[in-house]
């Protein structure tokens, strides 16, 4: 009976043990919140919590792009360029070409859709390295974007603002974020899709052995990144009801560490969108918090920067007690 009870506990403090290993992100998060609680009441409070979530939308949508990538084991860092772009093109045949606002909000996303394909096509059939296909459209879509705004913002339709309003006393960038990663779970769980590119980033050319079009993959990868680039760029755009040509810069950055935070290892194979989720509110429940605390937006980026190594060496540890 001994034994038995033994044997009992270790196994319930193993399952444990595994299940924090697998939702560090989501532990870290809890931890985090209960910290910040403690050391300031304007932390839980309604209106922050929605503004934390306001403030997380943008890069968990554009994380959420960026999980199919890296779970290829690619990488793509056009998307803050493209997010940009997107909100521009969408403006300009508003304000230029006097399209509908509707039409304009599809055009801005089939803009996002179309420059995430070329990079696409260019690391699938160029073979070029995604780091070095996306580096150059990052700087074709901001030099893109600059074109034709002539360095000015651009106002945006009403169904574009629509996207950074509120429903109510419900903020529509939540919804957006929120819908954006329902259509992520579903790809990557549901679909053949999703399946194709865990097993392309676990090992290529076993990929390619069994049969998946691995080119062809890749390139809707791409291009669902870039499609979820544009959604953020538009949700950004709405946010200030224009779209501004420096927008996004930066933001690739945020969106990887978002995805590496919630799990996903750079070297492909795993990921998942809830995991996104929690790395892209973990980031902004850091600022969130660190801005209250009054800390120096200089600080923030060191404490972000140890966040994101702490969360790789994590994966790291995580791989060694698995194995």
């Amino acid at each position: 009976m001994t034994g038995t009870t033994t044997d009992e506990r270790l196994s319930t403090r193993q399952r444990v043990i595994n299940w924090i290993m697998n939702n560090g992100a989501l532990v870290g998060l809890i931890v985090l919140c209960i910290a910040l609680f403690i050391a300031t009441p304007h932390f839980l409070t309604v209106n922050n919590l929605i503004n934390v979530g306001v403030q997380a939308a943008t890069v968990a949508i554009l994380a959420f792009g960026m999980t199919f990538v890296i779970v290829t084991s690619g990488i793509d860092l056009s998307v803050g360029a493209v997010a940009a772009l997107s909100a521009m093109v969408s403006a300009h045949f508003f304000v230029e070409a006097g399209w509908p606002g509707w039409i304009t909000l599809i055009a801005g996303l089939l803009t996002g859709f179309a420059a995430g394909a070329v990079s696409g096509i260019a690391t699938a059939y160029g073979k070029l390295p995604a780091f070095i296909s996306t580096l150059a459209m990052m700087s074709i879509a901001r030099g893109a974007t600059l074109v034709i705004s002539q360095g000015s913002p651009m106002a945006t339709a009403e169904e574009v603002n629509w996207l950074g309003s509120n429903a109510g006393k419900f903020p529509i960038p939540i919804l957006m974020m929120l819908l954006a990663g329902v259509l992520c779970w579903f790809i990557l769980s549901r679909t053949v899709l999703g399946r194709s590119m865990y097993a392309i980033g676990g090992n290529e050319e076993a990929a390619r052995l069994s049969g998946i079009p691995v080119k062809r993959v890749l390139v809707a990868v791409y291009a669902l990144s870039g499609l979820f680039a544009a959604l953020a760029g538009l949700v950004m755009a709405g946010r200030l009801s224009s779209a501004q040509p420096q927008a996004g810069v930066g933001y690739e950055l945020d969106a990887i560490a978002a995805v590496v935070i919630g799990g996903a290892s750079l070297a492909g194979g795993t990921g998942k969108a809830t995991g996104t989720l929690v790395g892209a509110i973990l980031l902004a429940v850091i600022r969130n918090g660190l801005n209250l605390l009054n800390v120096s937006s200089f600080w923030q980026q060191i404490v972000i920067g140890v966040v994101i190594a702490a969360a790789v060496g994590f994966d790291v540890l995580r791989k060694k007690t698995t194995v």
